[in-house]
């Protein structure tokens, strides 16, 4: 949430969520109207210590995605990105 807030830099914006099941897994969709993410950048975001912030520690994404992956066994990644219109990430856990 503090990121997709970030990422509309004070702009008006939308964030949404989206929750749904396939099969065995739990699906959840969180999407910002910001700036989006260069797609070069996908895996990188994850980065312990990345950031395109002037402050903070750039430790949101990993640790989110550590726990999600290995306490949970689910995944986080970008799901899509369109250039100065937003993004979207994709947390996908087992039932």
């Amino acid at each position: 949430m503090k990121n997709a807030l970030d990422a509309m830099d004070g702009a008006p914006g939308k964030i949404a969520f989206a929750f749904s099941r396939s099969g065995q897994k739990t699906i959840i969709d969180v999407t910002d109207t910001g700036k989006g993410i260069n797609p070069k950048l996908h895996k990188e975001v994850f980065r312990p210590g990345y950031s395109t912030k002037k402050r903070g520690w750039g430790l949101g994404l990993s640790l989110s995605k550590r726990i999600i992956e290995d306490y949970h066994k689910g995944k986080l990644y970008v799901k899509t990105e369109h250039s100065g219109v937003g993004t979207t990430f994709r947390i996908r856990l087992r039932k």
